[in-house]
């Protein structure tokens, strides 16, 4: 074949997000004056020509089902021109030029069982992993705690009484791919995988399996004169990692696969370097559908931070303040020696910042 007749590759990657915006949001692309926070919910930012354009963030889940969305497109149809986004925590946000329609528009948003909030310092929404619904790992359904959680703190996403934005994040194993925030609810797998040497060798691929565990605690094995693998218990963080090429590595565990809660993580090179969540809670009970007990932390963690902290004081930066000691007695959240990080491959002493110092 020519090469002249050879069809070429369609590229089907990220589309050009500017065809999508607001006109108002292209024209002025670059040249904004400043930003207002109306009240929970409502942005409205001023472009250098003076041009205005208010933005309304509606509370939505991440996993949104067809009426749902189809009901949200036809508010933005009718109020806003067609016009909506998404924000990186799965919130749809409308985007009016002419201020009579806020209102009206947040109305037909609230009939139709929507809320409007999460803005300036208020308790965003969670931001969350795949879960039970998509990953193969999973130690409990990231989704659904984060649906319970949301439920119980609806009222610090419709106000803005925090001393600070919250930002929330949800995992449902220790890789983590939901991200980092100032509170995370993660899953531990507290023991290593159980191996079935009797189907390694018949399932897995195991210079695959080697290859993915994050810290090398994975070797091959011969066991009962078949070939397997082993781990190095020493090493291991239970992340599950390797059940997925290979399912004869069982993490998952009724007894042993519990929540933890992490505090402190911050992305910000703003006034310190980012810093890693630190272990505050283990061993939750992984008790669906509404996980009370993860929550009822929760809610304590932001009830004395919400007392104790100064305005505009993000929760990394009142624990610095008071202390890890204090942090505990407040919360009343105990500290065992399981909370000291001695893991001999901990990043705590690397440098985390783009801050250069000589």
């Amino acid at each position: 074949m020519a090469l002249e007749d050879m069809r070429q590759p369609i590229e089907s990657g990220c589309p050009d997000g500017f065809q999508y915006m607001h006109p108002t949001m292209r024209r002025n692309y670059g040249l904004w004056d400043y930003h207002e926070n109306v009240k929970p919910g409502v942005l409205l930012h001023v472009a250098k020509s003076g041009e205005k354009i208010w933005t309304i963030k509606v509370g939505t889940q991440r996993i949104l089902d067809v009426f749902s969305l189809r009901t949200l497109c036809d508010i933005g149809d009718k109020y806003a021109d067609g016009f909506i986004r998404f924000t990186l925590r799965s919130n749809i946000e409308y985007m009016v030029t002419d201020e009579d329609r806020v209102d009206p528009l947040i109305k037909a948003i609230e009939d139709a069982g929507f809320i409007v909030g999460g803005t300036a310092n208020s308790v965003t929404t969670l931001s969350h992993t795949q879960g039970w619904l998509h990953c193969d790992i999973p130690g409990t359904d990231a989704s659904g705690v984060v649906k319970s959680m949301m439920d119980e703190l609806i009222d610090e996403f419709k106000s803005c009484n925090m001393p600070n934005r919250v930002h929330i994040t949800t995992s449902c194993c220790q890789i983590n791919c939901g991200g980092q925030g100032d509170i995370a609810i993660n899953v531990q797998h507290t023991k290593p995988p159980k191996i079935n040497h009797d189907q390694v060798a018949n399932v897995c691929e195991r210079p695959s399996v080697v290859a993915r565990c994050p810290v090398a605690a994975i070797r091959p094995a011969m066991v009962n004169g078949k070939p397997s693998l082993e781990v190095d218990e020493k090493k291991c963080i239970c992340c599950g990692a390797c059940f997925p090429p290979c399912p004869p590595m069982q993490i998952n565990d009724a007894e042993h696969s519990k929540l933890a809660i992490w505090v402190g993580g911050n992305h910000s090179n703003a006034r310190g370097k980012p810093t890693f969540q630190k272990l505050v809670a283990a061993g939750i009970p992984n008790n669906p559908p509404r996980w009370p007990e993860a929550t009822a932390i929760v809610k304590r963690i932001l009830k004395e931070y919400k007392a104790g902290a100064k305005d505009w004081e993000r929760i990394n930066e009142w624990i610095e303040r008071i202390g890890w000691p204090r942090f505990f007695e407040v919360t009343g959240l105990p500290f065992t020696k399981y909370h000291v990080d001695n893991w001999r491959g901990a990043r705590a002493s690397l440098n985390a910042s783009t801050h250069i110092r000589f």
